[in-house]
């Protein structure tokens, strides 16, 4: 489990999310960074102080960070030295692909986990220097599961 590095929520509200959190465990945040993806403009933060991160994640109505039905704990995030590889394996352990950004120039993927009721993401190391310096500068290098080791 070296490889972890965030949860994530997805929630209707960041603002309000990071407020209570701030106000829960005195959680220092980053600023909300707007991003698209494929028709979804979303909003991200991510807790400061390094891994593991909280993030929370803004998004609209039939994305991949849907929170219509509420806030919810979404996802457990890994480093991968592979993401492509490493999702063809959780595939094949029965882990079904959720979502892949792949085919939208971003290396990750998301896949469902029932026994947690959550999703696993997968996001390939390559992104991770881009990562650390926008939200994490300084920060050292976190440790990937390693896709050419065997089962």
């Amino acid at each position: 489990m070296t490889a972890f590095y965030h949860v994530c929520f997805v929630v209707p509200d960041i603002e309000r999310a990071m407020r209570d959190f701030r106000r829960a465990a005195g959680t220092g945040w980053s600023e909300p960074v707007s991003d698209r993806l494929g028709d979804w403009d979303y909003r991200i933060a991510f807790t400061t102080g390094g891994p593991p991160f909280i993030e929370l994640v803004e998004g609209p109505p039939g994305s991949p960070w849907d929170a219509s039905g509420g806030a919810r704990f979404d996802h457990i995030g890994f480093w991968s030295s592979e993401v492509r590889d490493g999702s063809r394996r959780l595939a094949e352990q029965g882990l079904p692909e959720d979502f892949s950004g792949c085919p939208y120039g971003r290396p990750f993927a998301y896949h469902r986990m029932d026994s947690i009721g959550a999703r696993v993401e997968l996001v390939d190391i390559s992104r991770q220097a881009a990562f650390l310096d926008a939200w994490h500068p300084g920060g050292g290098p976190m440790p990937a599961v390693d896709e050419t080791a065997p089962d």
